[in-house]
């Protein structure tokens, strides 16, 4: 964040709990005129500080509730297959690659538990993964950006 001053982040962090309050909401909240407020506002679209607002829908909190991120490190050269191999299953929604300890970082939602053990086991089969941790998303505080 460059050139923002406390009224800056604390109105960008109201927008962020709340998206969709109204200019005279963050003014009270944020105990300044609402012409300041909208000003700001504006100054920061126009700035692209603020780059967009976005909304949350029912199906996003609650299709596939079972969230999580699986590391995978994986031996020698086979990691387009590998990337190929799991970019077929229904339960992965991204693969990244990425530097460091683990070759790749899979991001996973399924409806069950089961159906995402389920899918880390097929996965740990795969030939050249040598190895790999899982971890639960439990919160989301904001919601990550859709295509």
């Amino acid at each position: 964040m460059s050139n923002l001053d406390d009224i800056d982040i604390r109105l960008i962090a109201e927008l962020r709990r709340d998206g969709r309050a109204s200019i005279s909401d963050l003014a009270t909240r944020l105990k300044l005129a609402r012409a300041t407020v909208r000003s700001r506002i504006e100054r920061l679209m126009a700035s692209g500080e603020i780059a967009g607002f976005t909304v949350l829908t029912r199906a996003d909190v609650s299709a596939a509730p079972v969230r999580g991120l699986t590391l995978i490190g994986i031996e020698g050269r086979g990691t387009e297959r590998i990337i190929a191999l799991l970019q077929g299953m229904p339960a992965v929604q991204a693969v990244h690659s990425t530097n460091g300890r683990w070759d790749l970082i899979i991001e996973l939602a399924t409806d069950t538990l089961q159906e995402l053990d389920d899918t880390l086991v097929r996965m740990r089969r795969f030939e050249g993964i040598t190895s790999s941790e899982t971890n639960l998303y439990l919160s989301t505080r904001r919601p990550l950006k859709r295509p």
